[in-house]
């Protein structure tokens, strides 16, 4: 049985995100979504917040997984026991990062392979930062995340004013 990882902070849950899970959901037995607690960021959402997003958003969805986890990534997956690390792609500046993150984990651990994957076209451009910044003034969001997250992003968007 293969099971994949999926991490990434995911606040919020965007579109592009929702995509790669769809298709990382029809090619692994198992793919868990997990939000990895970054200390370098401050997030909008609470971690239970992005928890509760991502369960609502995939619910529909029979072999997706939530879970968050603090710490090393490698750590989770043996804990996990996966062998793999789905890691989207929007872009060259995102291999970059993602290709270094992908030798370190794999010299920390030989077993973990990761998996790009990248994201349709459409959603090339789109990452939560973006998303934020446009809720921030004011702009329109909504074809760009799921409906329930829009909502959400638009109520803290309006407080933080």
């Amino acid at each position: 049985m293969a099971i994949a990882i999926y991490p990434g902070s995911f606040d919020p849950i965007t579109n592009g995100h929702l995509d790669i899970i769809e298709r990382g959901s029809k090619v692994f037995d198992t793919l868990i979504v997990t939000v990895l607690q970054n200390p370098r960021k401050t997030p909008m959402f609470t971690l239970q917040e992005r928890l509760d997003m991502l369960r609502t958003t995939t619910e529909g969805m029979k072999n997706v997984e939530v879970d968050c986890y603090s710490g090393l990534l490698v750590d989770y997956a043996r804990e996990k026991k996966s062998h793999i690390i789905i890691k989207g792609l929007r872009a060259i500046s995102d291999f970059e990062l993602e290709f270094q993150m992908a030798l370190v984990n794999r010299k920390l651990d030989c077993e973990i392979e990761t998996m790009f994957m990248m994201t349709n076209n459409k959603y090339s451009y789109l990452s939560s930062s973006i998303v934020k910044e446009i809720a921030s003034f004011g702009g329109d969001i909504s074809a760009l995340l799921p409906p329930d997250v829009c909502k959400k992003v638009m109520q803290k968007s309006q407080l933080r004013d």
